[in-house]
C-alpha cells in the first residue's frame, strides 16, 4: 500500500442507476481490508462544494448490494463547472484528509473527474455509473442491464393492452445521446421500428410499411424511441396523421432508473469497485475502470471521456429481418 493513501473518497454524481450501490459497497470494505479509511461525499461534486463528508465503514454499506439508487444521493454541480467551484471542492478534500478519490458516474461525471485530476493533480480513477452504456473503454456500464431488463418488463405489459385493443404503440425509453437501450429494448421486446439519436429516420417509409402491414391483417405494432431522438407524443401524433391507425404512446421515464439491480449489474460494479480502490493504492491515478470481453480494461480519462463507437448495424439489420 502506497504510504500515501491512509483515506480515500468515494461519490456518485450525475444521474443515478442500478448498481451504484453495489460499487460503494465494494469500495469501502475493500479499502477497510487494507486498512484505509473511507470518506462519502453526498451529493457528488456538489456535496464537495458544500461540505457533505460523511465516514463510510464496513457495517454502514450492509444490505445495500440488492437497493437501487445511491446511499450517497447524487446531484448534477452547475457550480462545480466555475473555477471557484473547482476550487471549493479541493479545499474539501484537503480539509479532509482525502489522499485519493473514486468517482462513479456517466460522460459528464468523468469530465469532472478529469478536471482534479489534471488540473490540481488530483490521485483520481472512475467507475462507468450510467445506464445509458456510452462510456469509452467498458463493454457494459453500471446500471444499463437493469434499466434494459426493467424496460422490457414493462413493455411487456404493455403488449398485452396492445393485442387486445389492436392499436399501434409508440414507446419512449431513456438514451439522450445514445440509443443503446433503444436498440437493445427493441430487439428484446419484437418491436416493428426503432427512432435513435445515431441515424436519421424517415417516416415516409415507416408509414409505409405500417399500411402494408395493416393491409395484410397485422393489427399491432410497437416502435421504440430513443428521448434524443424524438418525443413518443409528436412521433404516435405523426402516425396517427400519416396512416389513419389509431396510435397510442407511452413515456418509460425515470422508472428506468430504479428497482432491483440485476446480478449482471451488482456482479460488474463489485469487480470494478475492488479493482478501482487497487489502482489507488497502486498509485495508477487518472484511470478509467470498465471490462471488455469479461475482463477488467484500464483506460486513461482522457480516453474514457470520448464517445465510444456505436456498432449499430447489426442491430437495425435484425429488426429489419424480423419485422
Amino acid at each position: 500500500m502506497t504510504q500515501q493513501m491512509k483515506r480515500i473518497g468515494v461519490l456518485t454524481s450525475g444521474g443515478d442507476g442500478p448498481g451504484m450501490n453495489a460499487a460503494i459497497r465494494a469500495v469501502v470494505r475493500t479499502a477497510d481490508s487494507r486498512g484505509m479509511e473511507v470518506a462519502g461525499i453526498i451529493r457528488g461534486y456538489q456535496g464537495l462544494i458544500d461540505d457533505e463528508v460523511v465516514s463510510l465503514g464496513h457495517r454502514d454499506v450492509s444490505n445495500i448490494i440488492n437497493r437501487g439508487g445511491t446511499i450517497l444521493k447524487t446531484a448534477r454541480s452547475e457550480k462545480f463547472k466555475t473555477d471557484k467551484g473547482e476550487k471549493m471542492a479541493v479545499a474539501t478534500l484537503k480539509k479532509h484528509h482525502i489522499d485519493g478519490l473514486i468517482v462513479i458516474g456517466g460522460d459528464g461525471s468523468y469530465r469532472g473527474a478529469q478536471i482534479l485530476h489534471e488540473k490540481f493533480q488530483f490521485p483520481i480513477v472512475t467507475l462507468p455509473g450510467t445506464i445509458d452504456n456510452d462510456l469509452y473503454g467498458t463493454d457494459q456500464t453500471i446500471g444499463c442491464a437493469t434499466a434494459v431488463n426493467t424496460a422490457l418488463e414493462s413493455i411487456d405489459k404493455i403488449r398485452d393492452t396492445i393485442q387486445s385493443m389492436e392499436r399501434i404503440f409508440v414507446v419512449e425509453v431513456m438514451g439522450n445521446k445514445s440509443g443503446y437501450i433503444a436498440l437493445q429494448v427493441a430487439l428484446g421486446a419484437g418491436a416493428e421500428d426503432v427512432l435513435i439519436p445515431e441515424r436519421s429516420f424517415d417516416y415516409p417509409s415507416m408509414i409505409k410499411k405500417i399500411k402494408a402491414g395493416h393491409r395484410k391483417g397485422k393489427v399491432s405494432w410497437i416502435i421504440i424511441v430513443a428521448e434524443g431522438a424524438a418525443k413518443a407524443p409528436d412521433v404516435a401524433a405523426k402516425i396517427e396523421q400519416l396512416s389513419g391507425l389509431e396510435t397510442r404512446f407511452v413515456v418509460l421515464g425515470h422508472v428506468q432508473r430504479g428497482g432491483t439491480p440485476v446480478a449482471a449489474d451488482r456482479i460488474l460494479a463489485t469487480r470494478l469497485g475492488v479493482q478501482a480502490v487497487e489502482l489507488l493504492l497502486d498509485g495508477e491515478y487518472g484511470k478509467a475502470v470498465g471490462v471488455l470481453q469479461d475482463e477488467i480494461n484500464i483506460v486513461n480519462l482522457v480516453q474514457a471521456c470520448k464517445m465510444p463507437e456505436k456498432h449499430i448495424g447489426e442491430y437495425l439489420r435484425i429488426l429489419e429481418l424480423l419485422r
